[in-house]
C-alpha cells in the first residue's frame, strides 16, 4: 500500500482524468501464504497484461473519443494535438470547459472498455484447438472486485497520443497497491476490498491516492498515515489521510445534503497590505428551519455548533453524528450544567455550553476570548488571525442574543483593519448557495456589524493532536 502523486504536480495548469471501473479477480485459496500471494500475484499479472494490451480500450465519456495504446484517435485529432484539444469532444449539459472553482482543474471521467471482437482480441485466446486438463480435487476459489478509481493529472498542453499510456500507467500502478493491499490484510480465507481514496491536503496542489482495505478500521491504519505523512514531509499532529478528509469531486457531491464551504466564490476583501486567514478545510452550513425543525429565533448557537463539530466529521477527527438540538439540551444535562427541564424547551445557549458540548461530545477542548463591547472586537485580529493560521477551525462568537459563527479574518497589522467573514446561521431559506452570498448570509462584515453594547464570548476550538 502505497500513496501517489498523479502524473502532474502542478493541478493548475492540468486537465484530470478519472477513470472508475470495477474489475474481478478471481484466485485458488490456500493456507500457504506464500503460494497464495503468488497465485493473487499471478492474477493481477493478467490483469495488468490485459489492460496494457490492444484489447483494452479508452474512452472519453459523453464523447465519440476512443483512446488505445500506440493507437491514434479516429478523430481529426493529430498525435500533435494537445489534451485540451479533447475539451470540444464533449457532450455533457454542464460547462465541461471551465475550471471548477476548487481549483483542481477540468475533469474528464474515462471509461474502460474491454474489445470482444477483432484480430486482437482473438490474439489474447488460445492459438489452438482447446485442451482441457481435468483434476479431481477440492479446493477453495475466492472472488474479489476491485473498485479501480484512478486519477491522471496531465498537462493541457500533453500530446494527445500519450493519454493512453499514462492511463494504462495509472491504472497499473493502482492495481500494484491493491495487490499489496489484498495480500496484507485478510485473516484466513476472509479478504477485503482494497478501495482507493484520493486526498488534496491543505496547502498542496496535488492529489495523492492511497489504497485502503475495507473494513479495517482508522485507528488500526494510524502507522499507515504517519508513514505517509513522513514521506511527504507533511506536519504529524492533524488527520490528512483518514477516510473521511478524501477529496470529494464535483460529480461525487451529495446535491440533497447541505452545503458546504459556502465561503468560496466570495470576492476577497481588504487591500494590497492585509492577509486574509480562514477556516482550514471542510465545513457544512446549518442554519435555522433545517432537519424540519423549527428553531427560528431561538436555535442559532445550536446551529453554529453542529457546524463546528460538522468540521471535525469532515476534517476525520471524529464520526460522532451532527448532534440535534435534543442531543445538545441532553448533553448539558449530563454534565450537570442544566436541569432537566431544559431538554425539549427552547432556552438559548451561549458560547460556554457550546464549549462544553464540544469536550463532552468530542473530547475537543476550547478557548474563550471575551471582549466587553462590539467595539473591542475590532482590536481582536491578531488574536483571531492566529487562531486561524494555527488552529483553523470554526469560532462560535455569541453575544446579547445571537450567536453566529467566524470563518475569516482578513487583517492589516499595520494599519489594525479587520473584517470578519461570517456565517449567519439565521438563514432559514433553501439550500440555495447564490442567495446565500448575494444576501449576506456568508459574507465579509466590518466591525460595525457587532452590537457595540452587547458581551461577547468566542469559543474556539482547538484541534487534537493526532494523525
Amino acid at each position: 500500500m502505497e500513496g501517489r502523486y498523479t502524473q502532474s504536480g502542478i493541478l493548475q495548469n492540468s486537465l484530470l482524468f478519472r477513470l472508475q471501473a470495477e474489475c474481478m479477480l478471481t484466485f485458488e485459496y490456500c493456507t500457504d501464504i506464500e503460494l497464495l500471494h503468488d497465485n493473487i500475484a499471478n492474477e493481477f499479472e493478467n490483469l495488468q497484461d490485459r489492460v496494457t494490451s490492444d484489447v483494452a480500450v479508452f474512452q472519453l465519456k459523453d464523447s465519440p473519443v476512443l483512446l488505445q495504446r500506440d493507437k491514434e484517435t479516429e478523430l481529426k485529432i493529430t498525435t500533435e494535438g494537445h489534451c485540451l484539444d479533447l475539451l470540444q469532444y464533449i457532450d455533457s449539459e454542464d460547462d465541461t470547459r471551465k475550471r471548477h472553482q476548487d481549483g483542481t482543474g477540468v475533469v474528464l471521467n474515462i471509461d474502460l472498455l474491454w474489445k470482444l471482437t477483432g484480430q486482437c482480441a482473438v490474439a489474447k485466446g488460445p492459438d489452438c484447438a482447446p485442451i482441457i486438463h481435468h483434476e479431481h480435487r477440492n479446493f477453495q476459489l475466492v472472488t474479489v472486485y476491485l473498485p479501480l478509481d484512478v486519477v491522471v493529472a496531465v498537462p493541457t498542453s500533453e500530446p494527445v497520443s500519450s493519454l493512453s499510456a499514462l492511463m494504462v500507467n495509472g491504472v497499473c500502478k493502482q492495481l500494484d497497491d491493491m495487490r499489496r493491499c489484498l495480500c496484507h490484510y485478510h485473516e484466513g480465507d476472509k479478504f477485503c476490498t482494497p478501495r482507493p481514496y484520493h486526498f488534496k491536503p491543505h496547502g498542496c496542489d496535488y492529489i495523492i491516492t492511497v489504497v485502503y482495505p475495507e473494513g479495517v478500521t482508522d485507528k488500526q491504519l494510524e502507522s499507515t498515515r504517519r508513514r505517509l505523512h513522513q514521506v511527504l514531509i507533511l506536519a504529524e499532529d492533524r488527520p490528512l489521510f483518514r477516510r473521511a478528509n478524501a477529496f470529494v469531486f464535483p460529480e461525487d457531491k451529495d446535491s440533497g445534503g447541505y452545503l458546504t464551504n459556502t465561503h468560496i466564490g466570495l470576492p476577497p476583501q481588504g487591500g494590497k497590505e492585509s492577509k486574509t486567514f480562514l477556516v482550514q478545510g471542510t465545513y457544512s452550513y446549518h442554519h435555522y428551519m433545517q432537519d424540519r425543525f423549527n428553531d427560528d429565533k431561538w436555535g442559532c448557537a445550536y446551529r453554529s455548533l453542529q457546524t463546528i463539530v460538522s468540521w471535525f466529521r469532515h476534517q476525520g477527527y471524529t464520526d460522532h453524528p451532527i448532534p440535534t438540538h435534543k442531543d445538545i439540551q441532553q448533553a448539558l444535562v449530563d454534565i450537570g450544567d442544566k436541569e432537566v427541564t431544559f431538554i425539549g424547551s427552547r432556552q438559548w445557549i451561549g458560547s460556554m455550553e457550546v464549549s462544553y458540548c464540544l469536550d463532552h461530545m468530542l473530547g475537543v477542548t476550547c478557548k474563550i476570548l471575551s471582549v466587553s463591547s462590539g467595539e473591542e472586537l475590532a482590536s481582536k485580529g491578531r488574536e483571531l488571525a492566529h487562531h486561524f493560521q494555527t488552529q483553523g477551525t470554526p469560532i462560535m462568537i455569541g453575544g446579547g442574543v445571537l450567536a453566529h459563527t467566524i470563518l475569516g479574518v482578513d487583517f492589516n497589522d499595520v494599519t489594525g483593519d479587520l473584517k470578519f467573514l461570517i456565517l449567519d446561521p439565521h438563514y432559514t431559506g433553501p439550500e440555495d448557495l447564490k442567495t446565500i452570498q448575494d444576501k449576506g448570509w456568508c459574507g465579509w462584515k466590518g466591525p460595525q456589524f457587532w452590537d457595540k453594547n452587547a458581551h461577547y464570548n468566542m469559543c474556539m476550538p482547538q484541534r487534537p493532536v493526532e494523525i
